[in-house]
């Protein structure tokens, strides 16, 4: 079979023609006849007239290879032991400052946390304060941060910190609970009220001290790529503030690209992590299906959704997910795998690892984004990795299957917000929950019928391969739009290229990770997709850690550092 992934094209609409769009969209009389042509356009007619076999797959099948584990009590790991096995990228002017940067500096006296959380206090304001501002951050509390910073002070001079994350900075997306924070999954209604209690990976983070800045930004309800958001301002992207960071994560990698923090929380329905991780420049993880626990996170997307870390090197990115992995008893989903482990990730002779890429996947992208991914393909292979020829069968149903399953669920999930609330959203969500609402029952069964099958063209490949590599999105971020900033978009064309490489993942449950590999010709950063067989987080670290070792690191045009007096 040839390659079959199909661009999107509509008309674009910002502004005043998106507010028609929406409005004709909307009308009973008039909203049937378009809300056909748009599901035409997206190919959901034709994913009903395809035929396939089987009955459907409700959520990805990677649970046949877990096993029932005991809930954890406290961090995932023994970080102190994770550390010293941990990868550690090149000491370069570019390297951004990790989170062993903080905890050497509390170590030996040079800073303390308190002294930590009023530069993040200072640097939130001062990102603000630019133009145009930067929005990383929707909610910060002065008090609740000083008031982590002693407690994570006293215990650094106490001589007993709770280990390599105590007075790390860390962002949490606005989607999860972090108390004492309304939760607003970044709308303008939503989040009344603060949360009782952290949502479980907030408060996995917060018992190995991490220091919790703040809520980020995100695109409303996790049902856009760019970031763009009429109701907290749009992130901007510390590479270029004109830029996109991509979405729906926009706060977090935007955070952790800036320097604010060098690890934040984000959730992934459909590349929410990878994508905007990738457009700012830094690392992300989306682990198995079911690897992390979604307890404490908005009610968007329950079969395709993933929460986990956006960090600033590998070896964060590893730290992060060794406090966030493994099961919960708060959530169902999370109680069938096996031990997470990390073992080996340091080790950079890929000597016996196959890669798998299909060239004409791998090369439907901007010329920079291929050149550069193809570099970082080669330093895999001078590394040992056999890179290997492989066909991928049913990419579009893939696409269409996933968008058919996530804009159901998420309608689903807004069913009464949307009675109560439906002018409070912004008009590209809108436009999005109106076509959820044209969606049949029979689309949903078929998407997931389909979704089995995709699962197999996946699998059969990863029979061969132990990782499939990408470009982590179809080209480097967009500019932001002046009539869009107050409106959003629709723009199915960037939204189909930025989203080429990412939502197969979502749709089988695979792991994930996107790794930076350099910068195109406006110095836009480039990201790097790594899939791999369900369970093979630490595969997928390794192989990260060896494109690390010699992919080019720049500051950004918006930089803040804690541990230095360079700031832009």
């Amino acid at each position: 079979m040839s390659y079959d992934l199909k661009p999107m094209k509509a008309p674009r609409a910002a502004g005043g023609a998106l507010r028609a769009l929406v409005a004709v969209l909307e009308n009973p009389a008039t909203g049937a006849l378009l809300a056909d042509k748009l599901l035409g356009d997206s190919g959901v007619t034709g994913l009903r007239a395809l035929a396939t076999e089987g009955p459907p797959s409700s959520r990805p099948p990677v649970f046949d290879h877990g096993q029932p584990l005991a809930p954890l009590d406290g961090p995932a790991r023994d970080l102190e032991a994770l550390v010293g096995t941990l990868p550690q990228p090149p000491s370069t002017d570019g390297q951004p400052e990790s989170s062993s940067a903080f905890v050497r500096a509390y170590q030996e006296g040079r800073t303390t946390p308190l002294d930590i959380a009023e530069r993040a206090i200072a640097i939130i304001r001062q990102s603000d304060e630019r133009e145009p501002p930067m929005r990383v951050l929707i909610a910060h509390h002065r008090d609740d941060l000083l008031a982590q910073a002693r407690a994570s002070a006293e215990r650094y001079q106490a001589g007993a910190p709770l280990g390599p994350l105590d007075g790390v900075p860390v962002a949490v997306k606005d989607e999860l609970d972090q108390a004492p924070y309304p939760t607003t999954v970044g709308t303008r209604f939503l989040g009344q009220a603060p949360a009782a209690a952290d949502a479980e990976v907030v408060a996995r983070l917060r018992s190995a001290g991490a220091l919790l800045v703040g809520k980020a930004n995100m695109h409303e309800i996790g049902i856009g790529v760019t970031g763009l958001n009429p109701h907290h301002g749009a992130a901007r992207n510390p590479y270029d503030p004109t830029c996109a960071t991509g979405g729906s994560s926009s706060g977090s990698a935007a955070a952790v690209a800036m320097g604010l923090c060098p690890i934040a929380v984000g959730a992934d329905g459909g590349g929410s992590i990878r994508i905007p991780a990738a457009l700012c420049g830094q690392v992300g993880l989306k682990a198995t299906f079911g690897r992390i626990s979604e307890h404490g996170a908005a009610e968007l997307c329950w079969s395709v959704a993933h929460v986990g870390p956006i960090a600033a090197t590998v070896a964060d990115t590893a730290l992060a997910y060794a406090v966030m992995a493994g099961p919960d008893p708060k959530d169902a989903t999370s109680q069938l795998q096996p031990e997470p482990e990390l073992a080996g990730i340091d080790q950079v002779d890929l000597s016996g690892t196959r890669l798998g890429i299909y060239r004409p996947w791998f090369e439907d992208a901007e010329p920079a984004v291929v050149e550069r991914c193809y570099q970082a393909v080669d330093r895999l292979t001078d590394a040992g990795a056999e890179l290997c020829d492989v066909t991928i069968d049913e990419l579009e149903v893939a696409r269409v299957a996933h968008m058919i399953t996530i804009v159901s669920e998420m309608t689903t999930a807004h069913l009464a917000h949307y009675r109560n609330h439906r002018r409070d959203y912004g008009l590209d969500t809108r436009i999005s929950l109106a076509l959820g609402r044209r969606l049949q029952a029979y689309d949903y069964v078929q998407a997931q019928r389909h979704r089995a099958r995709v699962w197999r063209n996946f699998a059969k490949v990863l029979d061969k391969v132990d990782a499939i590599v990408t470009p982590t999105t179809g080209r480097t971020a967009p500019e932001l739009p002046e009539d869009a900033l107050r409106t959003g978009e629709s723009n199915l064309e960037v939204l189909g290229e930025i989203m080429r490489f990412a939502a197969a993942a979502n749709l089988t449950g695979l792991p994930a990770i996107t790794v930076p590999v350099g910068y195109d010709e406006g110095a836009r950063p480039v990201g790097l997709q790594l899939m791999g067989r369900a369970w093979q987080e630490h595969l997928l670290l390794r192989l990260a850690a060896v494109v690390e070792q010699s992919a080019p690191r720049r500051e950004p045009s918006v930089c803040y550092r804690y541990l230095s007096d360079r700031a832009q």
